[in-house]
């Protein structure tokens, strides 16, 4: 068993590492602290990294691990406790820290694993608009197992309130084929029908767009893709709500760093803290949110 290699590369504007093991790689940013690819060798991807990404300083790649924080999405979906922890007008989806540059504590190996930690010091009082005090780490484990946790730690002396997620674009042969598995009898959020509450039937194949927030989601979730004879195991903690999401045709040709038949090849499951699942940290308190990313045949 060899040491992980650590190589810095430029890709575009942006400053990354490829860490290779002798059974993956991994390809990370500097900006947000974002994964961009996860491979076993001789495997197809875990994580899928778009053919037409734009690797452009402030703008979130669309690949991988993009991190959405102190809220997700939309912020005027977001419940008040989030909405009023912000004061500036104009509020980017998916939050404040996508599109900066997080500093690099280290990359430490210890055998055939590899540990990676950023910190965000902006979030300490320097977010415009989002007065708060978090110190907000990211530590990514390449072992057996991709592991993500996102730590978030309340310096303020007053309780603050985060949505959050990892946004996670899984690779998969043909979103057409694949089964997501671990969320029958969900109750979910059909942001596609104005929101209305549902209750999911089986397991989720997909024939359209799909935009979904599942709630009280268990901590494993599952994609089976036949043509790839293989299960993704996704497992989450620190979440209750699970956004399952791919854009189809449509809204696929309207996104500028997506192939028009990228949507084939992807499939987001977001492990996240929304809708009635946000966090309220009390001063001194620490939420982790983490993501594990594992595979079997079939």
């Amino acid at each position: 068993m060899s040491t992980p290699k650590v190589e810095s590369e430029k890709h575009g504007e942006l400053n990354c590492w490829r860490i290779t093991s002798d059974t993956a790689e991994l390809l990370v940013a500097q900006q947000g602290a974002q994964v961009l690819s996860y491979q076993r060798l001789g495997e197809p991807p875990l994580l899928w990294l778009s053919e037409q990404a734009i690797f452009k300083q402030g703008k979130s790649v669309r690949a991988g691990v993009p991190v959405c924080w102190p809220w997700f999405g939309n912020l005027k979906r977001n419940p008040s406790a989030v909405q009023a922890m912000y004061g500036a007008e104009e509020a980017p989806a998916h939050g404040l820290v996508r599109g900066r540059d997080w500093q690099l504590l280290g990359i430490d190996s210890s055998g055939d694993s590899v540990r990676i930690e950023f910190t965000l010091p902006d979030t300490q009082g320097n977010l415009p608009g989002w007065p708060h005090n978090v110190e907000l780490t990211l530590t990514i484990v390449m072992a057996e197992q991709l592991s993500i946790t996102l730590s978030s730690y309340n310096l303020d002396n007053v309780p603050v309130t985060i949505s959050q997620a990892l946004h996670s674009y899984f690779a998969v042969s043909d979103v057409r084929e694949v089964k997501v598995e671990g969320v029958d009898s969900l109750a979910y959020i059909e942001t596609l029908a104005d929101w209305e509450q549902r209750q999911q039937q089986g397991a989720l194949g997909f024939a359209g767009e799909t935009d979904r927030i599942y709630l009280q989601a268990p901590e494993q979730l599952s994609i089976v893709d036949p043509a790839w004879n293989r299960r993704v195991v996704i497992t989450a903690q620190g979440s209750s709500t699970a956004v399952i999401w791919n854009p189809w045709t449509e809204r696929a040709a309207e996104l500028p760093d997506m192939a028009d038949d990228g949507w084939q090849r992807m499939l987001c499951i977001e492990t996240a803290n929304v809708w009635d699942d946000v966090v309220t940290l009390a001063p001194g308190a620490t939420h982790s949110l983490s993501l594990k990313i594992d595979s079997e045949q079939l």
